[in-house]
């Protein structure tokens, strides 16, 4: 594995595991996302099947994955779901994703054939998902275990525009404006999955990058996290017992609903919703469990004012 590889987020890939492992079977008719397993690579796809077949493996590391898989597919599904129902309804010439992993929204969602899709993120995770995209358009790797040399899988969406930022250093709206972005035209920001991995300092200067680029009309969809003793002492402990793929990856900045909402207002955004995951779950009619990252897992939708 070479250090691109190394450095590629490992939560991506365990928010893919749970896309997979969900897809047809969670929220049926309103989640599906078949592209999800194709970007996994065989050994990720193992627990997937598991859980998808209900059939926990034996030993305890292997037993810890196919939980974390299942937790994921749990939380995954209800918050997939809100985030492309508030997409459907606010779509608009330009999506912005920070920080989009194995995102897969551009590949699916015909809604966005008219949309020029900005895809954010950390310089080794937008290496390692492209060369899943051509994994998966070639239909897997060579013999030698190299990716085969070929074109990426094709989106549905009207372009699709990888910008490479480290949100820690890098000036997001430098590296937005050299891949065309307008900041004259109303854009949809899509903020998942990432505010917990930042500062406070983090979240407030991308806040400032994005509040100079957004145009009257504009949306803003924010999934975030509020702060949980429940949540943060699973956490830890997974962090202390390194049973997680994700335990080198912690949490940062939890808000409150209020704070964030007072923080969005300050760069011109005024929420229109702000719901647990939970909450989401149920109005899908999934049986969720009262799990604590459904919880204490929101997502906000703001509008530019």
């Amino acid at each position: 594995m070479n250090e691109s590889e190394r450095a590629a987020s490992r939560t991506a890939v365990l928010v893919c595991q749970g896309r997979a492992a969900a897809d047809g079977r969670a929220a049926v008719g309103r989640f599906a996302d078949p592209l999800a397993v194709r970007l996994l690579r065989a050994a990720e796809r193992t627990p997937v099947y598991e859980v998808r077949a209900s059939t926990p493996p034996e030993g305890w590391h292997a037993r810890m994955v196919y939980e974390s898989v299942r937790a994921s597919a749990e939380v995954t599904a209800p918050r997939t779901v809100a985030i492309d129902e508030a997409l459907r309804a606010r779509v608009t010439g330009q999506l912005v994703i920070l920080g989009a992993g194995l995102d897969t929204r551009a590949w699916r969602l015909p809604e966005l054939a008219q949309t020029d899709v900005w895809e954010v993120d950390h310089p080794a995770s937008q290496q390692d998902k492209r060369a899943r995209l051509a994994e998966a358009s070639q239909g897997g790797r060579g013999p030698d275990g190299s990716s085969r040399p070929s074109s990426e899988l094709p989106p549905v969406a009207h372009s699709v525009r990888f910008t490479p930022v480290d949100f820690a250093v890098d000036d997001l709206g430098a590296a937005l404006g050299a891949t065309g972005h307008d900041p004259s035209v109303p854009t949809t920001w899509l903020w998942e999955g990432v505010v917990p991995y930042l500062t406070r300092d983090e979240v407030r200067a991308t806040l400032s990058a994005l509040a100079v680029r957004t145009a009257p009309g504009s949306t803003l969809i924010v999934n975030y996290q509020a702060p949980s003793v429940k949540a943060a002492a699973g956490r830890l402990l997974t962090r202390v017992l390194g049973s997680s793929v994700t335990s080198g990856e912690p949490w940062r900045s939890l808000w409150k609903p209020q704070r964030m909402a007072a923080m969005l207002a300050e760069y011109g955004l005024r929420v229109k919703s702000d719901d647990t995951l939970l909450a989401l779950a149920h109005s899908f009619g999934s049986p969720a469990r009262e799990r604590t990252s459904l919880q204490s897992g929101r997502i906000a939708v703001a509008e530019s004012m």
